[in-house]
């Protein structure tokens, strides 16, 4: 074999590989001997037929495998002498062959760069450590409470206030017309808490039962249904019933929603589930910061291909984004160049990102186990109670959506590695400050990463301040 790397330009690089035509003929003689003592030929005993007839009859498809065989071990020694890992799959292609003669192809693709990670004993982080305390523990218990609410029906003919269930009926019309998803019956609509658009709670409270009226509002320019956004609508309402809350009293009896005797056992519950969460919130940020400075302590090149495939990913996003007016507040009124630019630039630092932690995973043997995806999985399934078995199952019947879970799995682990060799400093704070930060680093998250692009099939790399409010509604039931 003779080699010859044609081109080198950064990271890109190309090959020309002859394959003489002598190794070419004993390859394929090898290969026909191997279909004469499988074959069945008839007349002949199994392994006995001769190499000239064997020819006459496989030569033409011994030589199409012989030659693809060839491609790809000669391709991959290629690879390995010069200690180069392709990005993706090489393109291979064939310049000249013909029976007797020398194969010549080419190989071209894009390498994974050299990648020396820094000593992590010179990153100095600082762990926010936030206490809970009894006031933070009774405001929980109180919107437990408050969840818990039970309803009874007004009976004195008073007019609806703020904090009370108006059941109605409405129908909701555009310029005369009604419109999908704008009618309803019999709904229990609480006054004060913001869940219909803008301003029509408003207008429904000092009304009583059996009124009749008209609820004048305006959808928001972002309202997710296009042909709505930004339009005038009138609403006509009918109450049909109010309600008021009933107060539920933190006692003993109230524990018993929790599956607790005591209230004091549902304070204790608060307490540990409050401490997992502020524990939760302080690794998130402590994750994100440690990867901010993993980002800026590197730069070394990334491979066109993945930064583009990354990119391609993340923009697709942004035109779903666009097209149902949900962009983010600072991307709401740039140019696609503009966007481009700075999207690119994401993409570039997450696949950095994701190649500096498999590099150190590979370098120190980490790696998601079987045992850490049945964990996951068991994670998942308890988020969807009565309906565990189907998480399972699902898994099951689809294996390949086990990327989903591998790859926040890695980079999980790898980041744990990683701090166990920094220098880490914890500092006091407030759970108000602490959630500040995790907010903070939320909403810049949230442009580093898109959500998803391919966090199901690679590493992702920018963490997520996501958890706490997973966990907040699990506390508050």
């Amino acid at each position: 074999m003779n080699v010859k790397e044609t081109k080198v330009e950064g990271l890109k690089h190309s090959f020309e590989i002859v394959v003489l035509a002598d190794e070419i003929a004993e390859n394929l003689t090898k290969k026909i001997k191997e279909i004469g003592e499988t074959a069945t030929i008839p007349g002949f005993r199994k392994g006995k037929a001769p190499e000239s007839f064997l020819r006459q009859r496989y030569e033409g498809a011994a030589m199409g495998e012989v030659v693809e065989e060839l491609i790809q071990s000669e391709s991959t020694k290629v690879l390995s002498d010069n200690k180069l890992r392709p990005a993706h799959r090489p393109n291979v292609n064939v310049i000249s062959f013909d029976k007797g003669k020398d194969l010549v192809f080419t190989m071209d693709f894009e390498a994974i760069p050299e990648i020396t990670p820094i000593d992590f004993s010179k990153i100095s982080l600082e762990k926010m450590i936030a206490d809970v305390d009894e006031k933070e523990i009774e405001k929980t218990l109180q919107r437990l409470a408050e969840s818990r609410k039970d309803s009874k029906k007004v009976e004195e003919n008073r007019a609806a206030v703020k904090g009370d269930i108006a059941v109605i009926d409405f129908v909701g019309s555009v310029d005369g017309v009604e419109f999908q998803g704008g009618k309803g019956n019999a709904y229990p609509l609480e006054l004060g808490s913001n869940s219909f658009i803008p301003g029509y709670e408003d207008q429904i409270i000092g009304h009583k039962v059996g009124d009749k009226f008209d609820v004048n509002v305006k959808f928001p320019e972002n309202y997710g249904a296009k042909d709505l956004a930004g339009k005038n609508a009138v609403f006509a309402v009918e109450i049909k019933e109010l309600r008021e809350k009933k107060t539920v009293e933190l006692n003993d009896e109230f524990a018993k929603f929790f599956g607790k005797e005591k209230l004091d056992e549902v304070r204790e519950m608060v307490r540990m589930e409050l401490s997992h969460e502020y524990e939760s919130v302080s690794m998130d940020n402590l994750k994100k910061t440690l990867l901010d400075k993993l980002a800026d302590a590197h730069d070394f090149p990334v491979p066109e291909i993945m930064a583009n495939e990354e990119f391609d990913a993340i923009w697709k996003q942004i035109e779903t984004a666009k097209s149902k007016n949900s962009l983010d507040a600072e991307d709401v009124g740039k140019t696609d160049d503009e966007l481009k630019i700075e999207y690119k630039s994401i993409a570039e630092r997450r696949v950095r990102l994701g190649l500096l932690l498999a590099e150190i995973g590979a370098k120190n043997n980490i790696s998601v186990t079987d045992a850490d995806l049945n964990r996951a999985i068991m994670m998942e399934a308890r988020q969807f109670p009565g309906q565990e078995k189907a998480v399972f199952d699902f898994y099951a019947k689809h294996p390949e959506m086990l990327d989903r879970l591998r790859a926040p799995l890695f980079e999980d682990k790898v980041v744990d590695f990683i701090l166990k060799g920094v220098s880490l400093i914890e500092k006091k704070v407030s759970p108000e400050d602490l959630y500040k930060v995790g907010m903070s680093a939320e909403k810049s998250d949230k442009k580093d990463t898109k959500k998803n692009s391919k966090q199901k099939k690679e590493t992702k790399t920018d963490g997520e301040s996501k958890k706490s409010s997973t966990k907040k509604k699990k506390v508050e039931g």
